[in-house]
């Protein structure tokens, strides 16, 4: 068995030795000096002139007087004299006079910075990491920065099917997601429980072509798009509220509707040489706002004209006279043409 301690190399009593109490003093002093250690100066080669009791150096290559013959070990002045003890690999040190932590590896006592990188499983900054979040910071804000040029957030992900992404919570409940969830688009996507999730925007990777995904506004105004510009146009207090264009036909014509309140309404019929002929409108006018009401005959000779009897909101009465017999009415193919506002 050892006189010595294996790790800090300590002296053991013995059975029957005499004078126990200095084995076991000298002990008690270099536990004094090992244990929160604390190194004076490092790569030190010449003693100083006034050591203080306790004080440890640790010894550089070519050291002289006292020292002479120890490099590499810590010199420790115990009771007036130094007392030599070799580091191991992993031991720990303040530096006294460069205020840092000092580790003692390959032969060398080294600044931590200068350690090769090592690796944690979990890290909690003010906050309690887990399986899931293995990296968790609790604070008013968290800070990447530069070293004198860029700098990239990198989030890599296994496969296209995998996602990377930014989710933004609420009370640890999902509002916000962007990134590429479940293929190699970028996109974003919004939910308001947490549970049932909304996709706003999508661009594709392979093209770069954007698409909002749920319709867009524009200062609050729907924004027009290839499937939204034409249907059926609608307002409210004068202000457009549907499509751009509406189109439509029935038996009395065809007509445009536009989102700014023009109307426009074509119909061909046959007008009559016994009475007023009715032309009843595809879609309604708006109370006055029929501005104007033309209509072709065929053929038309010159002689023909078409005169309008009486407009309303739905209809116009009119009829075709020739006006080298004495105006008589006529009967002709008409084609009808009414604009105004429908509203």
């Amino acid at each position: 068995m050892s006189d010595l301690s294996p790790n800090l190399a300590l002296p053991l009593l013995l059975p029957a030795q005499a004078q126990k109490h200095v084995t076991h003093n000298d002990a008690l002093a270099l536990l004094d000096l090992l244990v929160q250690l604390r190194v004076q100066r490092f790569d030190a080669r010449t003693p100083p002139e006034a050591p203080g009791d306790g004080e440890v150096y640790a010894v550089g290559a070519g050291a002289t007087g006292a020292w002479a013959g120890q490099d590499g070990r810590l010199a420790a002045r115990v009771g007036g004299g130094w007392v030599f003890v070799a580091p191991r690999e992993g031991w720990r040190a303040w530096d006294v006079a460069g205020a840092e932590v000092r580790v003692h590896a390959d032969g060398a006592w080294r600044p931590l910075e200068a350690l090769p990188p090592g690796t944690v499983e979990r890290l909690g900054v003010n906050a309690a990491s887990d399986a899931g979040n293995r990296l968790a910071v609790a604070a008013p804000a968290t800070l990447l920065t530069h070293e004198g040029a860029g700098h990239q957030l990198k989030i890599d992900k296994a496969s296209a099917g995998d996602t990377a992404s930014l989710l933004f919570q609420t009370g640890f409940s999902g509002r916000a997601e962007m990134g590429t969830a479940g293929s190699d688009d970028w996109s974003i996507k919004v939910s308001a429980d947490g549970a049932s999730w909304t996709e706003a925007l999508r661009i594709a990777a392979a093209t770069g072509v954007p698409d909002l995904r749920a319709g867009a506004t524009i200062g609050g105004a729907v924004a027009f798009h290839r499937t939204n510009a034409a249907g059926s146009v609608s307002q409210s207090g004068g202000v457009p509220t549907g499509a751009l264009i509406e189109r439509g036909s029935n038996a009395n014509g065809e007509y445009v509707r536009f989102a700014d309140g023009t109307q426009i309404c074509t119909h061909r019929q046959m007008s009559s040489s016994s009475s007023n002929a009715t032309w009843t409108y595809p879609a309604e006018f708006a109370p006055g706002k029929t501005d104007c009401l033309l209509g072709t005959a065929t053929p038309m000779t010159g002689t023909n004209v078409v005169s309008v009897v009486q407009s309303t909101t739905g209809s116009a009465i009119f009829t075709i006279r020739d006006t080298l017999n004495y105006g008589v009415r006529i009967e002709a193919d008409v084609w009808l043409f009414a604009m105004g506002r429908w509203f």
